[in-house]
């Protein structure tokens, strides 16, 4: 029986289900899975997490201490990388040792479970710690990379690729971006495996159609209130809807650090009674916001692909996005949703104007749009195509599916092919 280490960064993670997701499956196959999380879970303190890194115990630290004296030679090509190679920062390069002791720590909590395989998922501070503890192990590692892990904050990213067993990434841009920027990685270890959410039956969604003068447009964003979200922009598009008699409401779930500073700006535009800040939404009340929302947007400066934009589409509903990134795998323009030019406020707000015009035409109320059944025939086929779209492509039941194949053929394969390259040796 396989048995691997799965380490996230915080595990579980309200945000990341496809974390839980996948070590599921690969247990549902069989194998013996150690989750392993860097620090405690916000959303879930008392989650039976095999293994929480943080805080440290003085028997961990002590053992670590051991472990790098006596295997100072494997740590020395990671802390001469760090010391004098590279382009990181002083404080990237600082925070880079105390992870390389922290993988000590994790080889520490690892010893005598029997591990042979290491894999992190996302490639922030903990897929160095899986990394080291890897080499200290002496067994291979792997990882997977979604998008501001590799785009936005891929430090000693050459390291970690070079070191990985394969890593897999959730689109084609990102393996096209490794390719690159990293041209010494052998293309074969970068596998793109697609993430995925479930399909709602149809008499499970909501198939209201067209606006009234009278109703509000309702534009839903969902996502942590982090700068990287960008959901200001989308705060400052909503003032330009105003400004321009758009009869709308937009309602964004998430918590995090910008939620003051939104809120400043809501005031400050005089949007209080058209944008919303829900804070967190637990995950069972996500299908009666999609279902009222007529509109799901994204305005991030930097993703992977959206679990949002699916499960949206997944319950056919219009979608607006930046094309950027591997968005464009899955939104493709006029087709299954909506695409505007990354940062062009006037791009997104003509984007939405066309659909408020689209939406009151479909029911017949604009007059400027006397024929409702083309309106009606396009956004249908927009609906239709989307849900399509998630179903074929990014069906979570499927993607868990060819994960687990994937991982487990690379893995076993090169488990029980060790052993024999070890006899050949030995008998040289």
């Amino acid at each position: 029986m396989l048995t691997v280490a799965y380490l996230a960064n915080e595990f579980p993670s309200a945000v990341e289900p496809y974390v839980s997701e996948e070590i599921e499956e690969l247990r549902r196959r069989g194998g013996r899975v150690v989750a392993g999380s860097v620090r405690k879970s916000k959303s879930d303190p008392s989650s039976p997490c095999e293994i929480v890194l943080n805080p440290l115990s003085v028997t961990v630290v002590l053992g670590a201490f051991w472990i790098c004296i006596r295997e100072w030679q494997r740590l020395i090509p990671l802390i001469v990388r760090v010391l004098f190679k590279g382009r990181e920062g002083v404080i990237q390069r600082a925070k880079a040792l105390i992870h390389t002791f922290l993988g000590a720590c994790y080889c520490v909590r690892l010893k005598g479970r029997g591990i042979e395989h290491i894999h992190v998922h996302h490639g922030y501070f903990g897929s160095w710690i899986a990394m080291t503890a890897a080499r200290l192990l002496d067994i291979p590692f792997s990882m997977t990379l979604h998008g501001s892990d590799l785009l936005l904050r891929g430090d000693f990213l050459d390291v970690k690729l070079a070191h990985a067993e394969f890593c897999l990434t959730i689109s084609r841009y990102n393996r096209r971006f490794i390719r690159e920027h990293f041209p010494e990685i052998e293309p074969q270890k970068i596998i793109v495996t697609r993430l995925g959410v479930d399909i709602p039956a149809p008499d499970k969604i909501s198939s209201a159609r067209g606006k009234k003068p009278s109703v509000p447009l309702t534009l839903l964003a969902v996502g942590r209130l982090h700068p990287v979200k960008n959901h200001a922009f989308l705060v400052q598009a909503c003032a330009r809807l105003a400004s321009r008699g758009l009869h709308f409401e937009c309602v964004i779930a998430g918590g995090g650090p910008e939620r003051n500073r939104l809120q400043s700006l809501i005031l400050r535009l005089g949007l209080e009674h058209k944008v919303t800040l829900l804070g967190h939404v637990p995950r069972e009340q996500m299908g009666s916001l999609y279902d009222r929302a007529d509109v799901t947007i994204l305005t991030s400066r930097s993703e992977g692909i959206p679990l949002v934009l699916m499960e949206a589409m997944a319950r056919g509903k219009i979608v607006v996005a930046p094309a950027i990134t591997g968005i464009p795998e899955l939104v493709i323009g006029g087709k299954t949703g909506f695409l505007y030019e990354p940062g062009s406020m006037d791009d997104l707000v003509e984007c939405l104007t066309f659909i408020d015009s689209m939406m009151r035409a479909e029911s017949g109320f604009d007059p400027q749009r006397p024929d409702k059944s083309a309106a009606s025939r396009q956004l249908d086929w927009i609906r239709h195509a989307a849900r399509v779209q998630v179903l074929h492509n990014f069906n979570r039941k499927t993607n868990l599916e060819f994960f687990a194949d994937m991982f487990l053929q690379r893995v076993e394969q090169r488990t029980k092919s060790v052993p024999d390259e070890n006899f050949v040796l030995q008998q040289i």
